[in-house]
C-alpha cells in the first residue's frame, strides 16, 4: 500500500505538468492598420472556430471608462494622441482577460489577440511577462492601404462613438502604425510566422482567405 502511494505521489508532478501544458493559452496575434477589418474578421473567426477574441484596444477603452480605474486618464490621453499605451498596462489587461476566460471555461484556451504587439516595447514586454506562459502560434496580418483604412475609419466614426475615429487622430495612428508596428510584422515574417491577407477586399472575400489559413494552421 505504501509503495503504491509513493508511486502515485511520484506521478503527481507529471500530471500537474500535463495539466499546465494543456492549459497554456494558444495565441494568434492579429495586426493591421486602423480600419483594416481586424475586429470584423475576429468576430467571424469566433463564430466559426473555438477562439476567444481579445482586442487590446477594446480592453484599454473599457479600462479607461471603468469607474475608479487608476489608469483611465492616462489611457485616455494616449488614445487621443494616437500613441501606444505603456506596455505594462496592456499586457496585464490581456493576461487578466485570458486567465478569467480559462477559469470560466477550461476548454477556451485559444485566443485571438487583436492589435498587439504594436511596437518593440510591446513585444519585449510580452516576452518578459508571458515567456513560457503562452504559445504564440502565428500572426494574422490584414494588409490594407492607408487610404482605404482612413476612409473606413471615418465611415465607422459616424456611428462608433470612438474619440479616435477622426482624421486628425487617424493620421497620427497611421504614422504610429507605420513607424512602430510594421517593423514588428516584418520581424515575425523573418521567422516565417506571418500569414498575410489582402484586407482591401470585401468582408466575405477576406474571410475566405482567413478560413483557408485557420483550416491549415489549426
Amino acid at each position: 500500500m505504501i509503495v503504491a502511494l509513493l508511486h502515485r505521489l511520484k506521478e503527481l508532478p507529471r500530471a500537474v505538468h500535463r495539466w499546465s501544458v494543456m492549459m497554456k493559452p494558444q495565441v494568434v496575434f492579429v495586426l493591421g492598420g486602423p480600419g483594416a477589418g481586424k475586429g470584423t474578421q475576429c468576430a467571424r473567426i469566433v463564430a466559426n472556430y473555438s477562439y476567444t477574441h481579445l482586442s487590446a484596444g477594446d480592453l484599454l477603452r473599457e479600462e479607461r471608462s471603468r469607474t475608479g480605474s487608476q489608469f483611465g486618464q492616462l489611457i485616455d490621453s494616449y488614445i487621443k494622441e494616437g500613441k501606444i499605451v505603456p506596455v505594462e498596462i496592456t499586457i496585464n489587461l490581456l493576461k487578466k482577460a485570458m486567465e478569467e476566460t480559462m477559469k470560466a471555461d477550461e476548454k477556451k484556451f485559444r485566443f485571438l489577440i487583436d492589435g498587439f504587439p504594436r511596437n518593440q516595447d510591446n513585444l519585449q514586454g510580452w516576452s518578459t511577462v508571458m515567456d513560457g506562459k503562452a504559445d504564440v502560434k502565428f500572426m494574422l496580418f490584414f494588409d490594407c492601404s492607408n487610404e482605404v483604412c482612413i476612409d473606413r475609419c471615418l465611415e465607422r466614426g459616424k456611428s462608433s462613438g470612438r474619440t479616435d475615429d477622426n482624421r486628425e487622430s487617424l493620421e497620427k495612428r497611421i504614422q504610429t502604425y507605420l513607424q512602430s508596428t510594421r517593423p514588428i510584422i516584418e520581424q515575425y515574417e523573418k521567422q516565417g510566422k506571418v500569414c498575410t491577407i489582402d484586407a482591401s477586399r470585401s468582408v466575405d472575400e477576406v474571410f475566405a482567405d482567413v478560413k483557408n489559413i485557420l483550416d491549415k494552421e489549426g
